[in-house]
């Protein structure tokens, strides 16, 4: 693959009809609007049952076990079917965020028992270790003005244009609403871009299981199906999106011939956020401002991902 390198910024409102503006991107994506609308927001759901009416859930009874799997191993499979896409999701008991924390705070050996836990992890701790700084604000470390993927997706639900955020509700707009389907929808695309679908897609397993490792069993109990904004189909509902991020990464990676260790311009993030926006307006029938390459936020972002490579 060749890497592409854009120098030099797209002047403002050139080559941009007024459509592509409102999509915020200079070349929309086709995607096949009669088969479905793709990633999910929990707002639109009221229950677990609700959830399962569009997305079939089997757990690990259900499974046959891939060669390798050993015996017993638990795991729920998510499947759905949008935008002319089977998704399929499944997720495995293994390591969770909580040991990487523990292995962080504790000894040599324990250090030694997360490397036991999982190879694949220690081989690829450098990469991790970048994901994990991209995705959290660091000021102590990147200056004032930090910017991480939840700063990223934030700014997206400012960027929905006004006249589409007067039909939402109040929770469309909240945390648990268009926000946490941005972010992992972004965050996902990103990894996947920079890194490859395998190591996005160990991150997000990791992420979820620490959350609630009850999603590989179903049993769940009457308090976290209570607190829905925080229950199984909210989880269910990130691992859903993050396969549509992860998607859409592997389309961008192409598309831009993004290379491991090639140089991030503010012009290549600006395109691959408005990129993200154009998905997401075709997904919920929304438009959006643009991003720049000149925005602030743009510019720094590019550079936290430079200085990890």
């Amino acid at each position: 693959m060749n890497c592409k390198r854009v120098e030099d910024p797209i002047p403002e409102g050139e080559g941009m009809d007024a459509a592509s503006q409102a999509f915020g991107k200079v070349e929309i994506i086709e995607y096949n609007e009669s088969a479905g609308k793709g990633a999910l927001l929990l707002t639109r759901f009221s229950s677990l049952e609700e959830f399962k009416q569009m997305v079939q859930i089997h757990y690990a009874a259900d499974l046959k076990s891939s060669p390798g799997d050993s015996a017993g191993n638990q795991a729920v499979e998510l499947t759905y079917s949008s935008g002319g896409r089977q998704i399929r999701s499944i997720l495995k008991s293994g390591i969770s965020q909580a040991d990487f924390m523990a292995a962080r705070a504790g000894n040599f050996w324990d250090k030694v028992q997360l490397g036991l836990k999982s190879p694949y992890a220690v081989v690829h701790r450098k990469d991790l270790v970048h994901i994990e700084n991209l995705g959290r604000r660091r000021p102590w470390v990147n200056g004032q003005g930090d910017v991480a993927f939840y700063d990223l997706a934030e700014t997206m639900v400012w960027n929905i244009l006004p006249e589409d955020t007067l039909t939402m509700s109040r929770k469309d707009l909240s945390e648990k609403g268009y926000l946490n389907t941005f972010n992992h929808i972004t965050a996902q695309t990103f990894m996947t871009a920079l890194y490859s679908e395998r190591l996005a897609d160990f991150v997000a397993d990791v992420h979820e299981l620490h959350n609630m490792p009850e999603l590989i069993s179903g049993t769940f109990s009457e308090e976290q199906l209570a607190d829905f904004d925080n229950g199984p189909v909210d989880n269910y509902i990130d691992m859903i999106n993050n396969e549509w991020g992860q998607e859409l990464g592997k389309r961008l990676r192409e598309k831009y011939s993004i290379c491991r260790h090639m140089i991030w311009t503010p012009v290549l993030v600006a395109d691959l956020l408005n990129e993200i926006q154009s998905y997401q307006a075709w997904a919920f029938q929304i438009g959006f401002k643009p991003f720049r390459p000149t925005d602030e936020m743009v510019i720094r972002f590019a550079n936290k991902i430079n200085s990890g490579l």
